[in-house]
């Protein structure tokens, strides 16, 4: 079995729209970096203005994670502000493309004009969700990506039809797994409409991206083991317990001599 010995922790965030604040990205990166060894997560996903965040916000967003040398990356979702990206639309292919171009492009200028580079995509939601297990979405999303910038990388599911898309693509790849999300027992996310769906409880989230980062694997609501293999992990900027998560995680992983690093510097 693969043994990770570097993983990336990102973090979604950019998630407030006007005056309506959702997580609280500065005391998340600020409590932070007051650890020894540096800001616990080393990438952010930062919205870009479709499920949420507006130019304010994906500018003060950027510049925070500049700041910090977090590695940025784009958040697209699709354009459902009142549902948060969340629920699920049925687009054409090439609108799907062509809002992930729009929205891509749009981060990438912010974070050329602090000096800084978009060095991942990952898409938000329902359009992340859908397009683990639609092919045809999946390589709509890598088209759009590789139309801003061939160098990108695109983050996705673990196994899904993302990655093989991205792949296809020529693009590098991120599989993902997630820290703070229950698992369906089929590798797919648990839907935050049944119970159980999100781990709140620090210890907890930490044990499982250890299991993930370490031995490959996770455990699915259900019971049953999953073979899991993962350059990065995420935690979830509007989860309640999101700062204690990850510096749970990072406390977890140290001991365990797995290193921290943004995924720029290893996929």
């Amino acid at each position: 079995m693969e043994i990770v010995k570097k993983i990336d922790l990102n973090c979604d965030m950019g998630e407030s729209f006007g005056v309506y604040r959702v997580g609280d990205d500065a005391a998340l990166i600020a409590a932070l970096i007051q650890t020894p060894e540096g800001c616990a997560i080393t990438s952010a996903n930062i919205a870009c203005g479709y499920h949420a965040g507006d130019p304010l916000v994906m500018d003060r967003t950027v510049r925070l994670a500049a700041r910090h040398g977090v590695g940025i990356g784009a958040h697209p979702g699709f354009p459902d502000l009142l549902g948060f990206g969340r629920r699920a639309m049925q687009l054409t292919s090439n609108e799907i493309e062509n809002d992930v171009l729009y929205q891509v492009g749009a981060l990438a200028a912010f974070a050329r004009s602090v000096g800084a580079s978009l060095v991942h995509v990952k898409p938000h939601g329902a359009l992340y969700n859908m397009a683990a297990q639609d092919l045809e979405m999946a390589r709509a999303i890598a088209q759009g990506v590789a139309r801003v910038d061939p160098a990108l990388i695109l983050v996705g599911l673990s196994g899904s039809a993302l990655i093989d898309a991205g792949r296809a693509m020529g693009l590098r790849v991120a599989r993902e797994g997630f820290a703070d999300r229950a698992y369906n027992a089929d590798g797919t996310l648990r839907s935050r409409r049944l119970p159980g769906a999100v781990i709140e409880t620090p210890e907890a989230a930490a044990e499982r991206a250890l299991r993930m980062a370490r031995d490959g694997a996770v455990t699915a609501y259900t019971g049953e083991e999953i073979a899991l293999q993962v350059d990065t992990i995420c935690v979830h900027g509007d989860t309640p317990t999101a700062i204690d998560i990850a510096r749970a995680i990072r406390r977890r992983l140290a001991e365990a001599d797995v290193v921290l690093a943004p995924m720029g510097a290893f996929v």
